[in-house]
């Protein structure tokens, strides 16, 4: 790969963020007339925390502080400037909390469900496509079309509200919500990590069936298509074994799109899965970003939102840069 393409592949990577970036500011801005300022400090006078002839004065305290009082393309450079320097700045429905800390602590709950989940369906669901479509598989590995077909129709909070209530509710096996049981101090011992993984067996069971179908009618598709290639008829006929045909020849060629799709839900892996986490009132970022929608912080929302924009622009630029290696056929030079 030439330093010139790397370099030009960058630059796209940096317009790309800018672009996606702009759009996260002005959408939630222009979608809603709603004040997050305002409707705290209307809530906290309405429970007898504040005077109410006093809320008025902290709001435009408060839209001072925050920049909300200056024109909206002065809030536009404000909010470059800050992303330049990975400054997320203050929750507005959440003050005095700081966007980047409420992420952090949000993240490794979502990291660790959709990270293993993920890299289990995608394993489980490439392999049981490759066999469904290979000609010389056993006739039980060729039925599981349907069953794949069955997963893949159901959405993930569906599945998750069937487990919930199966293996929740009716056999009692799990919790079901939260991430830990109330009034649990988190800590970094054996008992704590044993709860965390109780309670997460239920969203994580509902995001891998549900994403195994998905998988495995990918990586069928595309080996239907392999399969009928002259360089597995070719490499039959020089009597090259079963085994080493399905893996050499069939499965890395149609292995490819499989990769790209990976690295694009990878890279989704940061958002949560939102309604999963709602579902299961799981601590991750889904939950966070949901919160940030229904109490209008533009800040929580841009924060989530510019972290989701980063990894898919980091790993597609790293998917470009890999691809030669998975494939000798794809090269960036001229």
């Amino acid at each position: 790969m030439s330093w010139g393409y790397a370099l030009k592949r960058f630059a796209l990577f940096l317009v790309v963020i800018w672009a996606a970036a702009s759009v996260n500011f002005f959408i939630p801005r222009l979608g809603t007339g709603r004040d997050p300022i305002r409707e705290k400090l209307g809530q906290l006078a309405a429970s007898g925390g504040l005077r109410q002839e006093g809320v008025e004065e902290m709001v435009k305290a408060y839209q001072a502080k925050f920049g909300l009082d200056k024109p909206l393309y002065v809030q536009y450079f404000n909010y470059l400037g800050d992303l330049l320097t990975l400054d997320l700045g203050y929750s507005l429905a959440n003050y005095p909390a700081r966007v980047g800390q409420m992420i952090a602590n949000a993240m490794p709950w979502t990291l660790g469900l959709l990270l293993v989940s993920t890299l289990i369906s995608f394993s489980f669901g490439t392999l049981a496509g490759a066999l469904v479509a290979w000609p010389r598989s056993p006739r039980f590995l060729q039925g599981l079309v349907v069953p794949l077909m069955t997963l893949s129709a159901i959405p993930y909070y569906l599945l998750g509200l069937i487990l919930l209530y199966l293996l929740g509710l009716q056999l009692k096996l799990f919790p079901l919500s939260g991430g830990y049981a109330p009034g649990t101090l988190p800590a970094w011992d054996l008992d704590f990590a044993l709860e965390v993984l109780h309670h997460s067996i239920l969203p994580a069971l509902s995001i891998v069936l549900a994403a195994v179908g998905f998988w495995g009618l990918g990586m069928r598709g595309m080996m239907v298509s392999t399969v009928g290639e002259d360089y597995i008829a070719l490499a039959e006929a020089n009597g090259l074994k079963d085994r080493t045909v399905f893996l050499r020849y069939a499965v890395r060629n149609a292995f490819l799109p499989q990769f790209t799709a990976l690295g694009l839900s990878l890279a989704n892996v940061v958002a949560g899965q939102v309604l999963v986490e709602v579902v299961f009132a799981y601590p991750g970022v889904g939950t966070l970003l949901f919160q940030s929608i229904q109490s209008s912080d533009y800040t929580a929302i841009n924060g989530v939102v510019f972290i989701i924009i980063l990894s898919i622009g980091l790993v597609t630029m790293i998917m470009d840069f890999l691809y030669p290696l998975l494939d000798p056929r794809i090269s960036h030079r001229r």
